[in-house]
């Protein structure tokens, strides 16, 4: 056995040891919320697809169109001969729904987040983070140089404290956070940290992933990042923002620069579930009235957004609770570290507006008996 072998089976061995290996399991979806996964049919509470427009017909049909016209692919990079007319629309639809001047898609919202900060910030620079933001923002502000500080989760006064202290000696400063935390499902303070940005000549990004079409009140960001994968139901990532910032990141960002256009498909589905989101108001609705629903009726805190986190401590434990939920016919998947902090292992539920009030209410009657304690 050569040595990266053994590198590798020892770090598997390692991970299998803490309940931290992963893998694969073939899951189909089938519509709705049903999938089938090793022969059973499950009703998923894990997917993103917040609005359940991945399987609408609509949007399946605008993609199949886009190919039939523009092709599978986009062929190369917008800057090279990527720039199809569907994406110049998409950008413009998304910088409506935003309110911004302009915005520039990427190839994902994992590709937007490590592409702009560094376009943004340099080593004379300073980024305030929060402690619980995605793994791509932290990526992205690693590779931009900056000097970068996290702040405690959602503490304004913990980054008041930091931009009182830091932000006098640096050139500039990018504070970044998530309207909505993909696994607490909390909101940030956005209008209490917009007003902070401001006085501190600051500029504040917010990662829009889990909230486009579902929470987007209050206050915004003059840096809108978002996803295209989540609500609706599609493929790829975007910025919004003024028209000069947009225009630098189209030289600026590396992300955007060296990689392949979004093929058409993905660009077509958006578009059409743009136009759905925008019309369909109890659709956008309804994923956050089943949340709630939910949890109380397992007895849970009154949830932020579509998103609910049972936070059990151990990843054996997480484990544990997924494989007897999915025996129950619910395919609820552990989250574990390094994705949430050590101790933080959780079942974390994603409500669908595709979701039936039946189901959920059978899921939250199988949470409260597999919570039970045994006599």
């Amino acid at each position: 056995m050569d040595s990266l072998d053994a590198f590798a089976l020892d770090a598997l061995d390692h991970l299998e040891a803490e309940a931290l290996r992963r893998g694969l399991k073939p899951t189909e979806r089938t519509g709705g919320a049903d999938v089938v996964r090793g022969g059973r049919r499950l009703i998923s509470f894990s997917c993103n697809d917040y609005l359940g427009l991945a399987q609408d017909s609509r949007v399946k049909a605008a993609a199949i169109a886009a190919v039939e016209r523009y092709g599978s692919g986009a062929a190369a990079s917008r800057l090279v001969t990527g720039d199809y007319p569907l994406i110049g629309a998409l950008e413009a639809r998304l910088a409506a729904h935003k309110g911004k001047a302009a915005a520039l898609v990427f190839g994902s919202g994992y590709l937007a987040n490590v592409a702009i900060p560094p376009a943004l910030t340099g080593t004379r620079d300073l980024i305030l983070v929060d402690d619980l933001s995605h793994a791509c923002i932290l990526a992205g502000a690693k590779l931009s140089g900056a000097r970068t500080i996290r702040f405690r989760h959602n503490d304004v006064r913990h980054l008041a404290d930091l931009l009182k202290a830091e932000r006098a000696g640096v050139r500039r400063c990018l504070i970044v956070t998530e309207r909505v935390f993909s696994m607490d499902g909390d909101r940030a303070p956005l209008e209490a940290m917009g007003e902070l940005a401001r006085r501190h000549d600051a500029w504040l990004m917010v990662d829009d992933a889990h909230g486009l079409g579902l929470i987007e009140d209050g206050a915004s960001a003059p840096l809108e990042m978002g996803t295209l994968s989540k609500s609706l139901g599609s493929y790829g990532g975007y910025l919004a923002a003024s028209r000069p910032v947009i225009e630098l990141l189209k030289s600026r960002a590396r992300s955007f620069v060296y990689t392949t256009a979004l093929p058409p498909a993905s660009a077509g589905a958006a578009l059409a579930a743009l136009d759905i989101l925008e019309h369909e108001p109890e659709r956008r609705a309804r994923p956050l009235m089943l949340a709630r629903r939910f949890a109380r009726a397992a007895g849970l805190p009154v949830p932020e957004s579509s998103i609910v986190p049972l936070i059990v401590g151990e990843a054996e434990r997480a484990l544990a609770l997924s494989t007897a939920l999915e025996a129950d016919g619910f395919l609820v998947v552990a989250i574990r570290p390094p994705t949430v902090p050590p101790g933080g292992a959780r079942l974390r539920f994603s409500f669908s507006a595709a979701h039936a009030e039946a189901d959920v209410d059978r899921l939250a009657q199988a949470v409260v008996r597999l919570l039970e304690p045994v006599a």
